[in-house]
């Protein structure tokens, strides 16, 4: 496993070359001595699918872009029964001029010592992947990821750690990530194609939400999340402990995600 923080979003170094909409969207929120947010904020999801569009559209607004939510939804990829990976989210970014980066920890699509090797060539492994393995979220997903690294997007293997989710908010990046909404929540797990709460029969469920704050003196994380009823109260933003959301994260492999997703804001064009 690689063994330092991998981090290729424009730093200290890079700030100039960020557009002035960017550049003001970074000032974070500071409340109290230890607590960290950055001004983004969420529509509500229109359905019980759209979790990931929404919050990738939440992260354009906090780029300074007024594009409606419906152009978002319509434009990304949608599985069969609802739903996306964050991988498709990326590719939409790319594909309009953001970079990103994904953190992944989803050994159901890459193998750790893919990364640990200098001189993988990661898509030729996933495709060989594919050809040998007929999982049909495997089979679905990687095309996305391929189409992902030959836009120019970048993978990190990297292990995931509070550290991590600071070094990353105090940089000024909202963090969209892909979890276990079964663990996020506590709450049973679902059956059927109307996602009833069945504790016997069902089965978890997988969910988009953006981290955008923490509170160190807490251990606690700022949640922005587009999906209501959820059992954090009304709002579409709550603080939870930092530990509920490194595991929500980590078990999101169950649904094929677990992975941070980081967009870059892109290059102004004089720069």
């Amino acid at each position: 496993m690689v063994a330092h923080i991998h981090f290729d979003a424009p730093g200290s170094p890079h700030l100039p070359n960020m557009p002035v909409t960017a550049l003001r969207a970074t000032r974070p929120k500071l409340s109290r001595a230890g607590e960290f947010r950055l001004p983004i904020h969420t529509l509500p999801q229109p359905d019980e699918t759209t979790c990931g569009p929404t919050c990738l559209h939440a992260v354009y607004s906090y780029w300074g872009e007024a594009e409606p939510l419906d152009q978002v939804i319509e434009r990304n990829y949608r599985m069969q029964h609802g739903g996306t990976f964050a991988v498709f989210l990326a590719c939409d970014a790319v594909r309009k001029g953001y970079r990103a980066t994904i953190y992944t920890y989803n050994l159901m699509v890459f193998d750790p010592t893919w990364f640990a090797k200098t001189g993988v060539d990661i898509a030729e492994r996933l495709q060989r992947q594919r050809e040998i393995k007929m999982d049909a979220r495997l089979q679905e997903v990687t095309p996305g990821y391929l189409e992902f690294l030959s836009l120019g997007g970048r993978l990190r293997f990297v292990d995931l750690s509070p550290a991590l989710l600071h070094k990353i908010l105090r940089r000024g990046f909202p963090i969209i990530t892909g979890l276990s909404s079964t663990y996020l929540y506590h709450n049973p797990r679902e059956y059927g194609p109307t996602d009833t709460k069945d504790d016997v029969r069902g089965f978890p469920s997988g969910h988009f939400v953006v981290i955008a704050g923490y509170d160190t003196a807490r251990r606690r994380v700022l949640v922005v999340d587009p999906y209501q009823p959820h059992p954090y109260g009304s709002s579409y933003e709550y603080w939870i402990s930092i530990d509920r959301a490194v595991g929500a994260i980590l078990l999101g492999i169950v649904t094929h995600d677990a992975n941070l997703l980081i967009i870059h804001p892109p290059p102004r064009s004089d720069a």
